[in-house]
């Protein structure tokens, strides 16, 4: 999903790093400095993810775990999603720096819209939270694919058909997403569910009841 160098025009680039710095802004201050370690290692966990990609054109397929990083980070997910991204572009010429903020958009933006929308299912029962969870994971790929092939024709006609190909080879990645955040989900409500949306401001109320 990461778009190379020398692909998009300049108000395709521009639009998305401005996108991409509103919503890291947003996300460094919602991040609390006990979710710092959290969000590094989620960050980690999504470079290496996506370091084992399949090349499609001037773009790729490869899993990207951004659902349960939205889950768990909300609108910090921008600023987790942007440091693993400069480190690929750096270290490993993946996507490239000029196409940092459209990238860092498609691959964040869906996370948000996501975690709004599933995040306040997933306290709720198992027979509730685990179709929430899938449709968390496999939909912040869709948004993902259907955002990289949106600018992708942005940046002409050219690029239509490869477009169309990069939303439906991410299918599959979909179907795989979903059932690792299922995994995630179900795992965290047993060991760590402060963790999960909403969990923290219950863990703390329960603790301030039992003092």
């Amino acid at each position: 999903m990461h778009i190379s160098e020398g692909v998009l025009n300049g108000p395709v680039l521009a639009a998305g790093a401005a996108a991409a710095l509103a919503g890291t802004a947003v996300g460094l201050r919602k991040l609390d400095l006990e979710e710092i370690a959290q969000a590094g290692m989620l960050s980690a966990a999504f470079f290496v993810a996506s370091l084992i990609h399949v090349p499609i054109g001037p773009s790729s397929v490869h899993l990207i775990l951004n659902g349960i990083v939205g889950l768990l980070l909300g609108w910090s997910a921008f600023p987790a999603i942007l440091t693993a991204l400069i480190l690929q572009a750096m270290l490993f010429q993946f996507g490239g720096l000029t196409t940092l903020g459209v990238n860092t958009v498609i691959m964040a933006l869906p996370t948000v819209i996501c975690y709004l929308l599933f995040g306040p299912f997933i306290r709720r029962s198992t027979r509730v939270a685990l179709p929430a969870a899938f449709a968390c994971g496999a939909g912040a790929v869709l948004l993902g694919g259907l955002l990289s092939g949106a600018a992708l024709m942005c940046a002409g006609e050219g690029f239509l058909e490869v477009a169309g190909l990069v939303v439906a080879a991410h299918i599959p990645v979909m179907v795989i997403e979903g059932f690792v955040t299922v995994f995630c989900v179900t795992f965290l409500k047993k060991v760590k569910p402060e963790l999960l949306p909403g969990g923290r401001e219950s863990y703390l109320g329960e603790r301030r009841l039992n003092r």
